[in-house]
C-alpha cells in the first residue's frame, strides 16, 4: 500500500469517526439536560457491562479479521469465505453475550447498588449480537482497504442513536425511564448500522477467486483470540471502575454516582474523542502492516507502524493541549445544565485527564500495529500491566478525600502511559520469532510456493 493510499484510508475512517463523535458531542448537551447528573451516572454505570460483553463477543474483530483478509488479498484472494465463517462464529458468540447480559443484570445491578439498572440492561442486551456482526463486516471491508463502509456505518449509527435517544429520553416520565430510552436508542442504532453494512456487502461484485483460504471456525477463533484479549482488558477495567470507583467515592462523598458520571460520562468521554478521530490510522495500519509482513518485509512493516504512530501523535497532541488550556469553556459549552460546582469539578477532571487524549490514541494505533505484526499478545500483556497499575493507584488515590474523583483521572493517565511505552517497545524491538507467511502457516501447497520471500 502506497503512503498516499494509506493516508486516504486513514482519512476516510478518521473523518467518519470525527463526524460521528461530533454528532455525539453535540447531542450530549441536550441529553445531559434530559438525564441530569444522576441519569448520566446511571447511563455510565450500565454501559461497562455492555462493553465487557461486546469485548467477549466482538472486541478486536475488525482488527483481527482485517489482518486475515489483507493477507489473503495480498495473495490473490477475496476474503469472502473467511467472512462467512466469521459471521457464523460471531453470531453465536454475540447471542451468548446477549443472553449473558440478561442473566447477569440482576446480580450486577445489586452489586452496583442501583436496582434501576435491570431495565437498562434489558434494552441493551440485543445490541451485543448486532455489534458482533457489525464488527465482522467492518473487519472484512477494512482488510480489503475499503474504509468507506466503516466510516459511513459509524455516521449512520450515531445519527440514529442521537435522534432516537433524544426523542425517547424527552418523552420519558423520569430520569430512569429517560436512561432506558437513551439505551434503547443504542440498540436500534446498531440495527441500522448492520442493515447498512449488509446492503454494502450485497453491492460488491463477485470476483473470480485466485486463492481461497480454507478457514474453519476454530482456526479463525485462535487467530482472533490474541487481539480479543488485548482489546478486552480496558473494557473489563472500566467495568470494574463502575463498581470500584463508586464505592471508593461513597466513603467520603454523598454524591458518588453523580461524581462518577462527571468523570466517566464527561471527562473520560471527551478525552476519548481524539482517539476516535485517530482510529482511522489504527484501522488503516492493520492491512498496511500485515500485507508487508505477509511478503516477508518485517522492517517495512515496522516502518509503516512507526509512521502511523507519528501521524497519530501529530493529531492527538494538539487536542490534548486544547483540552488542558480550554477545559473551562469546553465544559460550559458542552454541559451548560451542570451546576457551578459540578462544572468546576468537570473542568478539573478534564485538565487532569488531558494527557490521556494523546496516550490513549497512541495505544490504539500501536495495538493495531502489533496485531498486524502478529504480536497482539504483547499488546495484551502491556495492557494487563497498565490496568493493574491503574487499579492500584485508584485504591491509593480515590479513597483520599483531598483527591477524591481526581484520583481516578490520575490513575487513568498512568494506565495509558504505561501501555503506550510498553507497546512502543514491543513494536520497535527485534522480532526474531516473526516468520514469513508462507513459512509460518501453510494455506495450501501452491500458496506458500508463490511467496517472493521464500524464493
Amino acid at each position: 500500500m502506497k503512503r498516499s493510499a494509506f493516508l486516504k484510508n486513514a482519512a476516510v475512517v478518521s473523518l467518519g469517526g470525527f463526524i460521528a463523535k461530533g454528532i455525539g458531542a453535540v447531542a450530549r448537551i441536550p441529553l445531559s439536560s434530559l438525564l441530569g447528573s444522576y441519569g448520566m451516572g446511571l447511563y455510565q454505570m450500565a454501559y461497562p457491562l455492555f462493553v465487557v460483553l461486546l469485548t467477549f463477543s466482538s472486541a478486536g474483530i475488525p482488527t483481527a479479521l482485517s489482518r486475515l483478509v489483507a493477507e489473503e488479498v495480498a495473495r490473490g484472494g477475496e476474503g469472502r469465505r473467511t467472512l462467512r465463517v466469521a459471521l457464523r462464529l460471531f453470531l453465536v458468540l454475540g447471542a451468548a453475550g446477549s443472553l449473558g447480559m440478561l442473566a447477569l443484570a440482576p446480580l450486577l445491578g445489586a452489586a452496583q447498588g442501583e436496582s434501576a439498572l435491570g431495565g437498562c440492561y434489558l434494552v441493551l442486551a440485543p445490541a451485543v449480537t448486532l455489534v458482533a456482526l457489525i464488527a465482522v463486516l467492518r473487519g472484512y471491508f477494512q482488510g480489503k482497504s475499503d474504509m468507506a463502509p466503516t466510516a459511513l456505518s459509524e455516521i449512520v449509527e450515531q445519527l440514529v442513536k442521537t435522534a432516537l435517544g433524544l426523542f425517547l429520553a424527552g418523552r420519558a416520565a423520569g430520569p430512569v425511564q429517560a436512561v432506558q430510552g437513551a439505551l434503547l436508542a443504542v440498540t436500534l442504532s446498531e440495527g441500522a448500522a448492520l442493515i447498512f453494512l449488509l446492503s454494502r456487502y450485497r453491492m460488491e461484485p463477485k470476483a473470480r477467486l485466485l486463492f481461497v483460504r480454507r478457514e474453519s471456525a476454530l482456526s479463525l477463533l485462535f487467530a482472533v483470540f490474541p487481539v480479543m484479549a488485548s482489546a478486552a482488558l480496558l473494557p473489563l477495567s472500566k467495568m470494574a471502575d463502575s463498581v470500584l470507583l463508586v464505592r471508593l467515592l461513597a466513603l467520603h462523598e454523598e454524591n458518588a454516582v453523580a461524581l462518577y458520571g462527571l468523570y466517566a460520562g464527561g471527562a473520560a468521554a471527551l478525552v476519548s474523542i481524539p482517539a476516535t478521530v485517530c482510529y482511522g490510522l489504527a484501522a488503516a495500519s492493520v492491512p498496511a502492516v500485515s500485507s508487508r509482513l505477509a511478503l516477508g518485509d518485517e522492517e517495512g512493516a515496522k516502518r509503516r507502524a512507526l509512521y502511523a504512530l507519528l501521524l497519530t501523535l501529530a493529531l492527538s497532541l494538539p487536542c490534548a493541549a486544547g483540552l488542558f488550556f480550554f477545559a473551562r469553556p469546553i465544559t460550559q459549552m458542552l454541559f451548560p445544565s451542570l451546576s457551578p460546582e459540578e462544572s468546576q469539578t468537570l473542568a478539573m477532571l478534564l485538565r487532569l485527564s488531558s494527557v490521556s487524549a494523546a496516550t490513549l490514541a497512541g495505544v490504539d494505533t500501536l495495538s493495531a500495529c502489533l496485531a498486524g505484526l502478529k504480536r497482539a499478545g504483547r499488546a495484551a500483556y502491556a495492557m494487563l500491566i497498565a490496568v493493574l497499575v491503574k487499579h492500584a493507584l485508584q485504591l491509593l488515590l480515590v479513597r483520599s478525600p483531598t483527591l477524591s474523583v481526581g484520583g481516578a483521572a490520575i490513575a487513568a493517565n498512568a494506565c495509558y502511559l504505561v501501555a503506550f511505552f510498553l507497546d512502543l517497545f514491543y513494536t520497535v524491538r527485534k522480532q526474531r520469532e516473526v516468520k514469513t507467511y508462507g513459512a509460518s502457516r501453510e494455506l495450501g501447497r501452491g500458496a506458500g510456493r508463490s511467496d517472493p520471500a521464500g524464493a
